[in-house]
């Protein structure tokens, strides 16, 4: 079932808060850092406010498997259904994890995530 916006915006609300805090609590510690470590620690954390973000709209898809289950490429068997499984894509924003429905064919050992990035 896929979440509601407003479960995608407190989730990512929660990550932003959590990433500025890092942020001001780095500058806190940090004694006079200079502009390299400035724009080092600012580009790490937008890495990761990123790859959350692609993250949580992902996730945020629906994750019902079809009925029946997709078809294997390889040999054209209906693949079982393995349940959520986590799967992980390098991005343009680095890599990012997130959980989806998982196929499997017994016959050819082909394994299939629908509806989301590809690998």
């Amino acid at each position: 079932m896929s979440k509601s916006q407003v479960e995608q915006k407190a989730e990512l609300m929660r990550e932003a808060e959590d990433i500025i805090d890092e942020l001001l609590n780095w500058q806190a510690e940090t004694k006079r850092p200079n502009f390299d470590q400035i724009e080092g620690k600012v580009l790490a954390l937008r890495e990761r406010l990123s790859q959350e973000m692609v993250r949580v709209t992902v996730s945020g898809e629906d994750q019902v498997r079809p009925v029946p289950g997709p078809l294997c490429t390889e040999c054209g068997v209906e693949m079982h259904y393995k349940g959520l499984k986590e799967n992980k894509v390098s991005s343009w924003v680095g890599e990012v994890k997130y959980e989806r429905g998982y196929y499997y064919c017994e016959g050819c050992k082909q394994g299939f995530f629908p509806s989301g990035p590809t690998t």
